[in-house]
């Protein structure tokens, strides 16, 4: 990804923490590939401000107007100062028609950020909560290794407040569950992490409150 960057600095563009990159409804014809900081993309409904994904360094984002040409059907804010490149659609259908190797790697990253958006709405429509909650760490499971995949117990960099953005519930709720799990055994919480003891007895759980849905 790094050649990747390099090649195109010319589209560099910088957005302070805090700051509105675009908003939802908005018409737009480009999209953005993050180099560094975190972007949150939120939906407000009513007056509540949902969180609906948070993207790290090498996803896209923005890029349903290219693909579909429709409105913004989010908005996105700049969690730290974020550095991403911006194309257009002139620039990237240049890019697409030009340079074969950069077209496939822009499309495989198309791919991944639908695939991403279909596995968190898979979350979102779970009823139980902690199932939520469970679901979460099998789509963070899912991106580890292979060899960390092969045991029972992982060990997760993430917080409380990023399981509850994936899980599209409270900071405080999800607290609750989790302390829940940690007094099953299920968990163990620490400042800077998560371990979870059993992947696989999560992913049955999963698995039987989605067949109980059903």
């Amino acid at each position: 990804m790094s050649s990747f960057n390099q090649m195109f600095q010319r589209f560099s563009k910088s957005f302070p923490k805090g700051s509105i990159i675009f908003c939802e409804y908005e018409p737009g014809d480009n999209f953005y590939l993050i180099q560094s900081g975190r972007v949150k993309i939120v939906k407000i409904i009513g007056e509540i401000e949902k969180t609906l994904d948070i993207l790290n360094p090498g996803e896209i984002f923005g890029e349903m107007a290219i693909l579909e040409e429709a409105p913004r059907s989010a908005t996105t804010i700049a969690m730290d100062k974020v550095q991403a490149l911006e194309f257009n659609r002139a620039n990237f259908e240049i890019i697409m028609r030009g340079n074969p190797q950069i077209a496939l790697k822009l499309m495989k990253l198309f791919i991944k950020r639908i695939y991403d958006q279909k596995r968190r709405f898979m979350i979102l429509t779970l009823d139980d909560i902690e199932a939520k909650v469970a679901d979460v760490f099998l789509m963070l499971a899912e991106k580890e290794s292979q060899v960390a995949r092969e045991s029972d117990t992982i060990e997760f960099k993430t917080s409380i407040d990023d399981i509850a953005h994936w899980a599209g519930i409270p900071p405080a709720e999800c607290r609750n569950v989790i302390n829940h799990f940690s007094q099953q055994r299920r968990v163990e919480l620490y400042s800077d992490r998560i371990v979870v003891k059993n992947i696989n007895d999560f992913d049955r759980f999963v698995k039987s409150r989605r067949k109980t849905k059903e």
